[in-house]
C-alpha cells in the first residue's frame, strides 16, 4: 500500500519540522532523507512555495514529484516584488517585460487550462492583472489584446 502525502514548502527549505515531521514520521520513513531529496529537487524554486507530492512505500521506500509553483509566485519572482498590489485596478507595483510573462507560461505550460500557448501567456496575463503588474508598460489587459491580434507573435514563437 503506498500512502501519500502532499504538501507545500519553500524551495530550497525543507525542514524535519511541521508539515513535513508530523506527517512522515508515523509513515515509518526516513524524514531527513526525505528532506534532503526535497531541497535538492526544489533548490531551483529558492523561496517561492512549491507543491511537493511525496509517495511512501510499504517497504519505507519513498518518490518525490514536484509540481510547478503558483503562477502568482512565479511572477512575484520575476518582479522582485512581495506581494502584489492591495487595489490592483488603481496601483500597481512592478512592470514585467513580455518575454518574462512568455518565460512564466512556459513554466506553467502544463498546469494550465489553455490548449494554445498564446492563450497560456492570456492566462499569465490575468494573473498580472490582478496582482497588479503592468506588462511592458501597459495594462495586461491592453497587452491581452495586443497578443490576440498578433503583435507577440514573433516572441511567443521563439
Amino acid at each position: 500500500m503506498t500512502d501519500v502525502v502532499e504538501v507545500l514548502v519553500n524551495g530550497g527549505a525543507a525542514n524535519p519540522g511541521p508539515p513535513l515531521g508530523p506527517v512522515l514520521g508515523p509513515l515509518g520513513v526516513n524524514v531527513k532523507a526525505v528532506v534532503d531529496e526535497i531541497n535538492k529537487a526544489t533548490a531551483e524554486y529558492e523561496g517561492i512555495q512549491v507543491p511537493v507530492r511525496i509517495a511512501v512505500e510499504s517497504d519505507k521506500s519513498f518518490t518525490i514529484s514536484v509540481g510547478t509553483p503558483p503562477t502568482t509566485a512565479l511572477l512575484k519572482q520575476e518582479a522582485g516584488i512581495e506581494k502584489g498590489s492591495s487595489d490592483p485596478s488603481t496601483h500597481t507595483v512592478a512592470d514585467l517585460r513580455m518575454e518574462q510573462v512568455v518565460k512564466v507560461a512556459r513554466m506553467k505550460r502544463n498546469d494550465l487550462l489553455s490548449y494554445e500557448f498564446r492563450d497560456a501567456v492570456k492566462e499569465v496575463l490575468g494573473t498580472c492583472l490582478s496582482l497588479g503588474i503592468t506588462v511592458d508598460g501597459k495594462s495586461p489587459k491592453q497587452v491581452q489584446q495586443a497578443v490576440a491580434s498578433g503583435e507577440y507573435d514573433q516572441i511567443l514563437s521563439e
